[in-house]
């Protein structure tokens, strides 16, 4: 398992958020599933992000009460917290994104240079 650096969770967490609405729990399995399970966000790293995403006016919450089957209709349900990418959390990930691309490109010319080859689209050679 590799662990995510408080920048790399961000990016991950709107990214699976781009998807569309989700609450915390399904949130981490989703990252652990699409990661082939080499990521994982536990509580202690997801609830004070989300927060922080919530303050910063990137994520808009809704809560829901969920009730378990074969409950008593009149009892009171558990309440869950849904997480929704706000149009400022859509370009905030897509400049994210745009700045990954161009970093990324910059590290493989270094990786492709030191194995002797030559990326056609940086130049670098090894």
């Amino acid at each position: 398992m590799l662990k995510l650096k408080q920048d790399h969770s961000e990016l991950v967490v709107l990214s699976v958020l781009a998807a569309g609405p989700s609450y915390g729990y399904a949130i981490s399995k989703d990252i652990a599933a699409r990661s082939d399970g080499h990521f994982k966000l536990t509580a202690s790293g997801m609830y004070p992000l989300l927060t922080k995403l919530e303050k910063n006016g990137l994520v808009t919450t809704s809560w829901e009460e969920v009730k378990a089957s074969g409950s008593d209709p009149e009892s009171n349900g558990r309440r869950r917290k849904w997480y929704t990418l706000s149009d400022k959390g859509q370009r905030h990930l897509t400049k994210r994104i745009e700045l990954h691309r161009q970093l990324q490109s910059i590290l493989d010319g270094f990786v492709h240079g030191s194995m002797g080859e030559q990326d056609p689209q940086t130049g670098f050679a090894g």
